[in-house]
């Protein structure tokens, strides 16, 4: 369990850097086309500098945009153009934190209401306050533990 929250917070200072990146969106030409024609050079140019011909540069240039293109081949066109590929996936909630909460969040509540809606069949319904309360506990105690099925 520390194992995983060590792992946790180190990849947590890793990636919060990246957080503002959620708000950028990809050009709808592509980064390589975008930066090529904002640089003013030309495909030729950005082929040779590649080693493959005009031809194949738009290629790359459209696969890109189609989301088709390998890391590989989006490397090197970023060293093509003298800059350098940034990779990473950065969690939509914000940070990991935020991310592990929600899911044991939303596990809690099933958890929580399957078992209200037993004891309801029982006539032994708790209150909406007991619930709450129930989901909160059983949420934090889904964080502590972080079993695999919260992935499910």
């Amino acid at each position: 369990m520390k194992k995983n929250k060590l792992q946790i917070e180190q990849l947590s200072q890793k990636i919060q850097g990246f957080g503002y990146l959620i708000e950028t969106t990809k050009p709808t030409i592509g980064w390589i086309k975008t930066i090529r024609t904002s640089l003013g050079m030309s495909l030729e140019q950005i082929g040779n500098k590649l080693n493959i011909t005009r031809q194949s540069a738009q290629n790359l240039e459209k696969r890109e945009a189609a989301g088709a293109i390998t890391l590989k081949s989006l490397e090197e066109a970023a060293n093509a153009l003298d800059m350098k590929l940034v990779y990473a996936l950065v969690p939509k909630d914000g940070s990991i934190e935020k991310l592990i909460e929600r899911k044991a969040n939303q596990l809690a509540v099933e958890i929580v209401m399957r078992t209200s809606g037993t004891m309801k069949l029982e006539d032994q319904e708790n209150s909406p306050e007991r619930i709450k309360k129930a989901i909160a506990e059983r949420t934090s105690e889904i964080i502590d533990e972080l079993p695999k099925m919260l992935w499910d």
